[in-house]
């Protein structure tokens, strides 16, 4: 058990990094080649070459992308390739614009997900959101745990759902993988807050000029790593609380430390 959970935490963490790496590019398939023999002859939103889809839940999915563009006016589609890609003669094919997802399947690459994104569409789900949904359902531990289907799937439907609540700055919902980071740089915090407070002049019960200084550090700690991610993901209250009690418990570890390191006086009579 407590293996397991070590093995989702160093994931949360893997996740993490190609998060903030992937920051400066956004992911975007390349339109280098332009194969359009590779398409089929009847236009549909669903190009399933790779075949990552059962066909029953390709059908279903045709269905509901056209259901959600009647209703909408939002244009989502699919491609999944593996060995060749159509590349440039989708853009025809499907008349993409500015209000035009496109999806991109393509297992070759360290993440199976690509995502190229009308103008319009940015207004509601900026260049971040699309960074951190890649890096969720994209990456190779989930893809091995859950299958490629399922990945495309659960992005479709996180889609969907910001757009038809008008927008979301960040991918809904909270990992166990990455709550488990902000709990750590919670207690990181606390513990920084803590040994800030030691009182080091006689007489002095809490050093607050100390912490008031190193504010920016437990800050950014505790409230932009440790509560952001929690409050703007999920709300529930539980996962807060937690990581409330984590920054406490490590302000009470850090400040009293001093006292539990002092040595015990020994009672044996010389």
């Amino acid at each position: 058990m407590q293996q397991s959970r070590l093995q989702h935490f160093l994931i949360g963490l893997v996740v993490c990094f190609l998060s903030l790496s992937s920051l400066i590019v956004c992911p975007q398939p390349a339109w280098a080649v332009n194969n359009p023999e590779l398409l089929p002859d009847r236009v549909t939103p669903v190009v399933d070459l790779a075949d990552f889809i059962p066909e029953t839940q390709e059908e279903s999915l045709i269905k509901d992308i056209a259901n959600f563009e009647q209703e909408t006016g939002w244009k989502l589609r699919v491609l999944t390739q593996y060995d060749r890609s159509p590349g440039r003669a989708v853009i025809k094919f499907w008349g993409l614009d500015d209000q035009s997802i496109l999806l991109v399947a393509d297992s070759r690459g360290g993440n199976l997900l690509a995502f190229s994104i009308g103008d319009a569409v940015y207004e509601l789900l900026p260049r971040t959101f699309w960074i951190e949904l890649q890096a969720r359902f994209g990456n190779l531990y989930y893809i091995r745990d859950n299958g490629e289907n399922t990945a495309i799937m659960t992005s479709l439907e996180t889609v969907k759902g910001c757009l038809l609540q008008g927008g979301c700055g960040v991918v809904p919902g909270l990992p166990w993988e990455q709550w488990i980071l902000t709990l750590v740089t919670s207690i990181v915090g606390g513990l920084v807050f803590g040994f800030a407070g030691i009182p080091r002049k006689e007489g002095q019960t809490f050093a607050w000029q100390w912490v008031l200084i190193i504010s920016p550090l437990w800050g950014i700690l505790f409230i932009a790593f440790g509560i952001g991610p929690v409050v703007t993901r999920t709300s529930d209250w539980l996962p807060l609380f937690r990581n409330v009690m984590g920054f406490a418990l490590g302000i009470l570890v850090a400040y009293l430390s001093p006292m539990l390191s002092q040595p015990t006086p020994s009672n044996t009579e010389t």
